[in-house]
Parts: C-alpha cells; sequence; structure tokens
C-alpha cells in the first residue's frame, strides 16, 4: 500500500468518524433539549434542538 492508498484510507475514517460523532451529538442535544452552539459569518449562534438537522451537508464523500 503507498501513501496515497493510506491517506486517502485515513480521510475515509476520519470522514466517518466525524459523522459519526456529529450524530451521537445530534442525539444528545435532542435528547437534552439543549441548543446547538455554533460560529456563523462570525456570530456566535444558538440553534433550537428541533432545528439541529441529523445529518450534516458537507460534501466531502470518499472520492
Amino acid at each position: 500500500m503507498d501513501n496515497r492508498e493510506q491517506l486517502r484510507e485515513l480521510k475515509e475514517q476520519v470522514s466517518l468518524g466525524l459523522k459519526e460523532a456529529y450524530k451521537k451529538m445530534v442525539e444528545f442535544k435532542k435528547r437534552n433539549n439543549s441548543p446547538l452552539i455554533v460560529s456563523r459569518n462570525g456570530k456566535i449562534i444558538a440553534i433550537p434542538p428541533d432545528e439541529i438537522l441529523p445529518t450534516t451537508s458537507a460534501k466531502n464523500e470518499p472520492a
């Protein structure tokens, strides 16, 4: 396995891990009726738990 293949595999694993972490965070926030605090355009905002999307809209799927 060359470096490119190792990096691609690592990228896929990291991406899957981040998606799983997001999913668990959303479940936690909804279960505890807690807002999600994020920075959007340099401003801090709170997203109510019922408005948190279940998945991200990131386009970083493995190539």
